[in-house]
């Protein structure tokens, strides 16, 4: 009976001292809190536009294709600007023609010239003047657009400043040619060949190219519609450049130290896991303050935006794929 006690005081001890460790593991287990953040995954966009304004006659792309940096992705068809180029060639000519008569000497046939030409910019600005009239009194009464306005009006002046200049050039002929008279002549050559050029910068936005390398998105016009300058035509993602975006509570910033890594989870992909640093933090607005409920005992807490670079390349990444962060406290 004696032996019988012993052994059921020894069961109760072992079986006391076995639900005490339980408990106490019990209790610092459930006072380590699992907070789980989602971010997700972005990537750099390119807005593809140009300096052209045209019509768009042809696209080389289509969405979801994958492009190389130079590959061609649309032209631009656009009559005016190679007008404008015919334009400005010829009034190239024409000043480089003045240039050797200068240099040749006054003869009446450059006087002549130079009167005709002066006539022209004459009729010219008469004409722009009274188109500019017309459309000021359209525009007063909210006919035409602003940047049609804008447009008759800076014609109009290139008209006055034409006509200016050619009325130069018949005084110069008439005078003869002096030192100051040929050093004009060349700039007036110099003149009409950056307008050249300027016409010919603009042209070669007639076929765009992919700056980078990556994915079309989205096609934002078709084929056939008319686009502006700086209009967005499509967008481009540079797939080789994904990061991952966390808002986080200030109060968990401490897991996110600049140059610090962490692992998170993509379900996309299987539930991966992939190693992430952080290279970018920067608070949000005050929109994205959490408020204090209880101000005797706690604070309001920002949120702050953090970016984050996978350490390993991953093809399988896209924007839009859900990040799952696991922090212990």
């Amino acid at each position: 009976m004696e032996i019988k006690n012993k052994l059921l005081a020894k069961a109760f001890i072992i079986g006391l001292t076995l639900v005490v460790v339980i408990s106490i593991f019990g209790i610092a287990t459930m006072s380590r809190k699992q907070v789980i953040l989602q971010g997700q995954i972005e990537a750099n966009e390119i807005r593809i536009s140009g300096k052209l304004p045209g019509r768009v006659d042809t696209f080389w792309v289509a969405e979801g294709e994958m492009v190389s940096k130079g590959d061609t992705l649309v032209g631009i068809n656009s009559p005016e600007a190679r007008a404008k180029l015919q334009q400005a060639s010829a009034l190239k000519d024409v000043a480089a023609f003045q240039n050797e008569k200068v240099d040749e000497g006054t003869r009446m046939q450059i006087i002549r010239t130079a009167e005709e030409l002066w006539n022209k910019s004459k009729s010219d600005l008469q004409l722009a003047a009274t188109t500019y009239q017309r459309i000021r009194n359209l525009y007063a009464d909210s006919v035409v657009s602003t940047q049609q306005f804008d447009e008759t009006e800076a014609l109009y002046k290139a008209a006055v400043a034409a006509e200016r200049a050619a009325h130069q050039e018949y005084l110069l002929a008439k005078d003869g040619a002096q030192k100051q008279d040929k050093e004009s002549a060349r700039a007036m050559v110099d003149a009409a060949q950056g307008s050249v050029n300027e016409v010919e910068s603009v042209l070669r936005d007639a076929w765009l190219t992919a700056p980078m390398n990556g994915e079309i998105a989205t096609i934002y016009v078709k084929q056939g519609e008319l686009v502006g300058t700086g209009t967005p035509i499509m967008n481009l993602v540079v797939m080789d450049d994904c990061y991952v975006v966390l808002n986080v509570r200030e109060d968990y910033l401490s897991f996110f130290t600049m140059g610090q890594a962490f692992v998170g989870k993509v379900p996309a992909l299987g539930s991966e896991e992939m190693v992430f640093k952080v290279n970018y933090i920067s608070p949000l607005g005050s929109f994205a303050t959490w408020k204090s409920t209880e101000n005797s005992s706690s604070y309001d807490m920002r949120t702050f935006e953090v970016h984050a670079l996978p350490l390993q390349e991953s093809c399988d990444l896209r924007p839009g794929m859900s990040v799952l962060v696991s922090l212990q406290q």
